[in-house]
């Protein structure tokens, strides 16, 4: 286990200051000093993201980094639309910078990315990853948006909401990340849909909405009556043909109230604030952070159904509160297939 060593402030307990000088000299000695002296520093952060904070799954990091920084956890600096050809360099600059904490996504740069972690041993690196931890890397941990629990949920809702059984699934990459979270959306339509069918097409980028939207309207041209909206562009095809779409680590029902019925959230904040605590005390190590995303864990939920409420038939609802229930309880488990998925 490596052991990051943080910025040693001032640490005299009025206690041992009153049982070794007195009263008197607690008061002298502490005369005039800050009170933040008392508290702990803000840990130093930094982010390195290949595409804008708005994009879904990295505006979901960036959410929960912020709200740290404003609970005065976290000093919180960030970088976004680094090119992977330049992420390295990006990774080394804010290590010498005295960042304590380093968080990004190297789904592009693995090897080099774990690289720049063995050359600076007293930084801790929590990356969003394909791999699993390495020992021989013991300041580098991989973290990855397990929202499966949540995705099996909204496949439940989606399964009884198509009229047709035809469901198009539009997602970035064919990478682990994506593939579980498509697979358990399956699990769920098919279970309130036995002969559902899927079109399943990826795009090849982690934000081009042009092109998802446009993948989107052949899939409504083959038939499909609901989409899977993994990229941004997907419910901006479903809302201008009229159909259904289910909503992917965000949710986005505000911006197409009559179209999003359904959204795995993702939250960031639980493996976040894991991290956090391990490098404040120090036991910061290799360890796998995806286990934070799970729902028992509070790293995904079901999004409020909102203008879906009373659309939704009662007892598919009742179904989805009994099976998150059982999901939280640790009675049902859903199944985790990083394989990718294929249509029907």
């Amino acid at each position: 286990m490596s052991t990051f060593k943080l910025p040693q402030h001032f640490a005299l307990s009025r206690r041992h200051l009153l049982k070794t000088a007195g009263a008197g000299a607690v008061l002298a000695a502490t005369a005039g000093l800050p009170s933040r002296l008392f508290a702990q520093e803000p840990l130093k952060v930094a982010a390195i993201y290949t595409v804008p904070t708005e994009q879904q799954w990295v505006s979901r990091i960036h959410l929960a980094a912020q709200a740290a920084q404003e609970r005065g956890d976290i000093e919180y600096t960030f970088s976004e639309n680094v090119s992977n050809s330049d992420y390295e360099r990006v990774m080394r600059e804010y290590a010498e910078a005295g960042n304590q904490l380093i968080v990004g996504e190297v789904f592009g740069v693995e090897q080099a990315a774990r690289q720049v972690a063995m050359d600076y041993p007293d930084v801790a690196f929590l990356m969003g990853s394909s791999f699993k931890e390495d020992p021989a890397v013991p300041n580098f941990a991989p973290f990855d948006n397990y929202i499966q629990d949540a995705s099996y949920l909204t496949g439940l809702i989606a399964g009884a909401m198509s009229e047709n059984g035809n469901i198009g699934m539009v997602g970035g990459y064919p990478i682990p990340e994506v593939n579980r979270l498509m697979h358990a959306f399956m699990a769920g339509a098919r279970e309130t849909r036995p002969d559902v069918k899927f079109q399943v097409a990826f795009i090849g980028s982690w934000f081009d909405p042009p092109k998802a939207k446009e993948t989107a309207f052949a899939q409504i041209d083959a038939g499909a009556d609901v989409l899977y909206a993994e990229r941004f562009g997907v419910s901006d095809a479903a809302q201008e043909r009229g159909i259904l779409a289910i909503g992917n680590v965000i949710d986005t029902q505000a911006d197409y109230p009559e179209t999003v019925v359904a959204s795995a959230l993702w939250h960031f904040e639980p493996t976040l604030d894991k991290a956090i605590a391990e490098v404040r005390g120090g036991t910061f190590t290799a360890a796998d952070y995806g286990v934070y995303s799970f729902m028992k864990e509070g790293g995904c939920s079901l999004a409020p159904l909102g203008t879906f409420e009373d659309k939704i038939p009662e007892e598919i609802k009742a179904l989805v509160a009994e099976k998150e229930a059982a999901i939280k309880d640790g009675s049902f488990t859903v199944e985790i297939n990083d394989e990718e998925p294929t249509s029907s």
